[in-house]
């Protein structure tokens, strides 16, 4: 068979043919509330930018004056010539205003999964991984020779009998997102540590939803319901709250200090961008000063969520900015998608594999800086176009 066979797939020709296909939309301006897209006005409601610091003039200053000193790039990795003092003081930042012992910080979010589970996790461990986590932890996890065990999501019960088939002797490693993307539902993280203390595991929590949305100051999930001590290892992106690009690994200094010396894909990678690093600090040194931020978030999407509701719109409730609409079927969903997108509103189809087939949804996301009017606008188109039948029923 040709090797380029694979390439073929018939459902992307019939979708880009039916004219709903939904990606790689092209943005002409900064993320914020209203954005331009290939030349109209946009609300936005499918970008991560939570807090809205993409616009903040300080952040955005921040990276500039990097850019002026340290220029435009590192040319090499943290273990050689790439660590900057800029790196050094933005996770010492990060450490103090979580409560970890330590930072390391990685160039993307991906890649900082990477680099903490293919360290952490060998041939004679297991790693139970909740169903819905993000896609950066299945393909960790194929990097290391550990045993997977999949759990179903959010589903202790499950999560008890995985624990209770492993050997005693072997070490453990409880993975899950505090808040789960799609959905926008936060993990069980009491019950989590508490069978992972009962059977001598591990707990790791990707945060990238969760820093800047949860807990005090949005100090994040295990913040939120008090774990921070519980919690042996928190992953950070930088690409949503903090407005930048990167990720970074909060933990004790004896696994830091380990992961910075065996993690292939930390020791290869080029270490963040100057800018990329000061605009990150800048953005948690803004949040640091408005704490109440994430109240100011979590109330616009109350009120979104409000809003919907009334207007009839069913949508999957949950206490974070992300809230999902739903549209069940795939081709449904790209047809409403393009709808809302030819009448000014932007979100996020999510269709098989990233869910279920006949749990389709549209995601639509929150920013700290939307405003009821705007919020009004977009829910008014929302429910008109949502309640028009669809062609492909």
């Amino acid at each position: 068979m040709d090797l380029f066979q694979k390439c073929h797939i018939d459902l992307l020709d019939k979708v880009r043919e039916l004219d709903v296909y939904p990606y790689f939309h092209c943005l002409e301006s900064k993320q914020a509330p209203i954005v331009f897209m290939e030349g109209k006005r946009k609300i936005m409601l499918g970008s991560n930018n939570y807090l809205g610091f993409t616009e903040n003039e300080k952040v955005i200053e921040a990276g500039i004056k990097a850019l002026e000193k340290y220029g435009s790039g590192v040319s090499g990795s943290r273990f050689l010539n790439g660590t900057l003092d800029l790196h050094l003081e933005l996770e010492h930042a990060l450490a103090a205003y979580t409560g970890y012992e330590e930072a390391i910080t990685c160039s993307t979010g991906f890649q900082t999964n990477l680099s903490i589970i293919s360290a952490i996790c060998g041939k004679n461990d297991y790693i139970l991984n909740d169903r819905e986590n993000h896609a950066s932890i299945y393909d960790a996890c194929r990097l290391t020779y550990a045993t997977v065990l999949r759990y179903k999501h959010s589903d202790m019960e499950d999560l008890e009998k995985k624990l209770q088939s492993i050997p005693e002797i072997a070490g453990k490693l409880i993975v899950t997102d505090g808040v789960f993307s799609m959905r926008g539902d936060i993990c069980r993280l009491p019950e989590i540590c508490a069978l992972a203390e009962k059977y001598g595991a591990r707990v790791m929590v990707d945060d990238a939803h969760g820093f800047g949305v949860l807990g005090q100051g949005g100090r994040g999930t295990a913040n939120y319901f008090g774990l921070t001590d519980k919690v042996d290892i928190t992953m950070l992106t930088f690409s949503k709250s903090l407005a930048s690009i990167g990720g970074c690994m909060l933990t004790s200094h004896r696994v830091a200090d380990y992961v910075r010396h065996v993690s292939r894909p930390f020791i290869f990678s080029a270490s963040m961008t100057p800018c990329s690093a000061a605009t990150a600090l800048a953005a948690l040194n803004e949040l640091e000063k408005d704490q109440e931020r994430p109240v100011r978030l979590m109330n616009i999407a109350k009120y979104f969520q409000k809003e919907l509701i009334a207007s009839g719109i069913k949508i999957i409730e949950a206490p974070t900015p992300i809230v999902p609409i739903f549209t069940y079927k795939t081709l449904d969903t790209l047809y409403y998608g393009k709808r809302l997108f030819d009448e000014g509103v932007y979100v996020n189809p999510v269709v098989a594999p990233a869910c279920v087939e006949g749990e389709c949804l549209l995601r639509t996301t929150l920013m700290a800086t939307h405003t009821e009017t705007i919020i009004d606008e977009a829910v008014n188109i929302i429910s008109q176009e949502l309640k028009k039948p669809s062609p492909f029923e």
